[in-house]
């Protein structure tokens, strides 16, 4: 039997409630909980430091989730990288075992050193208006950024050989990093393909298509973001052979499966005017990040919290952000391939669209409540200032990056139990007025990923589809991914060639 989408958040709520209820013998933990400094490795450090330079990048830039996706990849792939120097078998993804150190140069102290300087080279790379910020945390470490011997009998320059690696082979990967690749606007990471919208801000020219939303800033004034890096079909992947491998069949449409489109709609419209205060801490949980640092951030952060539970050495943490940061590039990869093939609609335009010259009960804005309202007023539950996010709606980000690192963290425990929990004020995020403290239990990473998806039509930024099949790619592409991972970790991979 089908589960509709709301069903399924109902069962959620019931099944988060009653999972945490039993003791369980793996410990909880606080999702992200601070542990203390000296209790971290040198992989944790440098996540703390790379979330905090992402969290940067958003307050410069706006949120870019493509683009922070691929920065915290190079981060952790060059992290990983000088690693592999000083471990037995496993092996560099773009050096193979050619940094590989003798058996007493393997030590603790080693691996710190390499991992750091990897870890500052290739935030530099990624973060470059950030550099000297990233240069007084290595300061503080009692590392010296100035530092760039690419010596290999050394391990500074194990680990600034490692970063120097991926950067370049990062530098012509399709995502037009520094604005030179052909069809650019000269705009760091801006479309080389030339994409422009079916629909206008103001009129539905085609329903089935992408419509760009006008945002209004806290001063009033407006603006209209355009399609966000539409090109990211075309950046090399990490582990998967194509962006279009895992490409799911077309989503339902106007013109195909009018009555189904209708439903979703209709199903996303009943969500925005009946949430609960436990359903708006959960659409704002999943849409944060946190600090809006994407899904990769975010998924990040679940694995810190992995780390903590588990008490993870150096060598666990390295691989697992490895694995995870990867994971989540090569999902939005594979989702933006799809968003750019069917260049669907969101919610946003299909009741405008359904019930034009209508009126719909829904959210009433910032004051909060639910009010009747023409349909062309209509309003996920989000502030003015980011409606809905700008690109394509079939199939959700957060679903298909949920999906995947959900299943990778579970490839790599060797268990679907989690055990996290997070507690939050509702509404702060969207609504002027507190909505008191709400606890999330995530005893599981399937059900977390589950909650990312449902997160997504509850706000009114997708209809259930594009998150349900999100959800069922992503977890399709970690399962065929994992073994490429294990490869590098048990010595047995091949360095890949540019395509």
């Amino acid at each position: 039997m089908q589960v509709s989408t709301r069903t399924l958040a109902l069962l959620l709520g019931i099944a988060v409630t009653g999972a945490c209820a039993a003791p369980s013998a793996t410990r909880t933990v606080d999702h992200q909980a601070t542990l203390p400094y000296e209790q971290q490795n040198a992989a944790y450090r440098w996540l703390e430091i790379t979330q905090e330079v992402a969290g940067r990048d958003v307050e410069r830039f706006g949120a870019r989730p493509t683009v922070l996706s691929r920065q915290f990849a190079i981060w952790a792939t060059a992290m990983y990288d000088a690693w592999a120097a000083y471990d037995d078998v496993a092996v560099g993804t773009r050096l193979g075992a050619a940094l590989r150190r003798p058996p007493g140069e393997r030590t603790p102290e080693n691996k710190e050193l390499a991992v750091s300087y990897a870890s500052y080279r290739a935030l530099v790379g990624v973060f470059p208006d950030d550099e000297e910020w990233l240069a007084e945390r290595m300061r503080g470490m009692g590392f010296d950024p100035l530092d760039r011997t690419l010596d290999a009998r050394t391990a500074i320059g194990i680990g600034n050989l490692a970063a120097k690696a991926v950067l370049e082979f990062r530098r012509r990967d399709g995502a037009n990093q520094f604005g030179d690749e052909p069809g650019s606007s000269g705009e760091p990471y801006s479309d080389t393909t030339g994409y422009q919208p079916v629909n206008p801000p103001d009129r539905i020219v085609d329903p089935d298509r992408w419509q760009p939303i006008t945002f209004t800033r806290p001063d009033g004034t407006k603006f209209t973001p355009g399609f966000l890096t539409p090109h990211w079909f075309k950046v090399e992947p990490f582990a998967l052979d194509s962006a279009a491998q895992f490409r799911p069949g077309p989503p339902p449409k106007t013109t195909t499966d009018d009555a189904l489109l209708r439903r979703q709609t209709d199903e996303v419209l009943a969500f925005n005017r009946e949430l609960t205060p436990r359903q708006k801490a959960i659409v704002e949980f999943m849409r944060d990040g946190p600090r809006s640092t994407g899904q990769s951030g975010h998924w990040l952060r679940f694995a810190q919290d992995v780390s903590r539970r588990d008490a993870h050495t150096l060598d666990q943490d390295v691989k697992l952000y490895f694995a995870i940061a990867n994971i989540a590039f090569d999902a939005f990869i594979s989702c933006w391939e799809t968003k750019r093939h069917y260049d669907s609609s969101r919610p946003w335009t299909l009741v405008r669209h359904y019930y034009k010259g209508q009126t719909v009960r829904g959210w009433a804005g910032p004051d909060g409540g639910v009010l009747e309202m023409p349909a062309e007023e209509w309003h996920p539950y989000s502030p003015y200032v980011f409606i809905t996010p700008p690109f394509p709606g079939y199939t959700s980000g957060h679903a298909s990056v949920s999906g995947a690192c959900a299943k990778a963290l579970e490839l790599f425990t060797g268990s679907d139990h989690f055990g996290a929990r997070e507690v939050r004020s509702c509404c702060a995020l969207t609504e002027l007025h507190d909505g008191g403290r709400v606890a999330l239990d995530l005893p599981t990473f399937s059900g977390t990923a589950e909650m990312a998806a449902v997160s997504r039509a509850m706000g009114g930024y997708h209809i259930p589809i594009d998150n349900d099949v999100g959800l069922a790619v992503g977890r399709e592409l970690a399962e065929w991914s994992w073994p490429r991972y294990e490869a590098y970790w048990d010595g047995t991979a091949s360095v890949r060639a540019p395509r």
